[in-house]
């Protein structure tokens, strides 16, 4: 059964609606709807004639969105992943017409605090960790059959976690007796094969973390939804993006930079910066919240807010 969910905050959202620069008119995309708390706020600044597009994985946010379309006729939802950014454009007729794009990664508030969907080491529930629990395989699933050098490059390269090794040949000697269905059992798995704690922090974050990401395809779908949303946005269109760990913002950063620098020349060629032709100019530095969130959202303490805008 789900449980009641505590108030979603949406992060960095003044920020963000002034990095979208929002005409009255416009168009703009929320490309990870959530429970909504971006979309609303980027309603607020439009005129009659201005629309707003949500997409999601979730079907709890489809549900919510569902329920603001029928508030407001300048939103519509669509359940899909951001990776279609382009495809679902294009079917809207919207290609180089879009004002403005927000992408807010990784996993939300309510799916965390809802046990039944298995994101969270701290609430015991299945094993499950899709953003879509009814599309592809569990976390249960894939630690079920996955080898252990599979589990352990996982481990290490999405969740940055040295003792991956170790807590892959866990899994894997564990599942032979017990299968892993559960959030606790994993979490206390983790728990045991971790030579030491460290501060403030569980020693089953990074494993929770790396599965999450690995299950959702999560840094994929980055990469590819990058390069969609320059390509759809108008000239003068904005792209802001919400990562919370350093892999994500990594990917978001080098991205950013290629794309403002232009042409990959030789830096003996005599050619004027301007003249590498350049899709986007950045937007300020990164922004990240204030000490006043931080107290009322303890969970925006890893967010980074990049922006770019489209110049050709």
């Amino acid at each position: 059964m789900t449980e009641p969910t505590s108030e979603h905050v949406s992060v960095l959202l003044d920020e963000t609606v002034a990095a979208l620069n929002i005409k009255p008119n416009g168009r703009y995309i929320d490309g990870t709807f959530g429970r909504g708390g971006h979309t609303r706020a980027i309603l607020a600044n439009l005129s009659s004639q201005g629309r707003v597009l949500g997409l999601d994985k979730d079907p709890e946010a489809i549900t919510a969105g569902q329920r603001l379309a029928a508030e407001d006729e300048r939103f519509t939802i669509e359940q899909c992943s951001f990776a279609t950014l382009a495809e679902t454009v294009n079917a809207r007729l919207w290609q180089g017409k879009v004002n403005g794009i927000l992408l807010d990664i990784g996993v939300s508030s309510p799916q965390l605090d809802i046990a039944d969907r298995g994101f969270s080491f701290q609430k015991d529930g299945p094993l499950d960790m899709r953003m879509n629990p009814n599309e592809g395989m569990s976390a249960a699933q894939w630690l079920a059959h996955a080898d252990m050098d599979e589990i352990a490059t996982v481990l290490k390269t999405l969740g940055e976690e040295r003792f991956g090794k170790r807590i892959a040949r866990a899994i894997v000697e564990t599942r032979e007796e017990t299968p892993l269905t559960t959030t606790k059992q994993l979490a206390d798995l983790v728990d045991k094969a971790s030579p030491f704690r460290e501060k403030n922090k569980h020693p089953a974050t990074r494993t929770f973390q790396a599965i999450r990401i690995h299950i959702n395809n999560e840094l994929d779908d980055l990469s590819v939804v990058l390069q969609q949303a320059i390509d759809v946005l108008a000239v003068g269109g904005r792209l802001a993006v919400i990562s919370f760990h350093s892999l994500e913002d990594r990917i978001v950063k080098r991205f950013f930079r290629d794309q403002a620098k232009g042409d990959d020349l030789p830096s003996h060629f005599p050619i004027r910066a301007d003249q590498l032709n350049p899709s986007i100019k950045l937007v300020g530095k990164a922004i990240k919240a204030g000490e006043t969130e931080l107290a009322r959202n303890p969970r925006a303490r890893s967010a980074v807010l990049r922006i770019v805008e489209k110049v050709a």
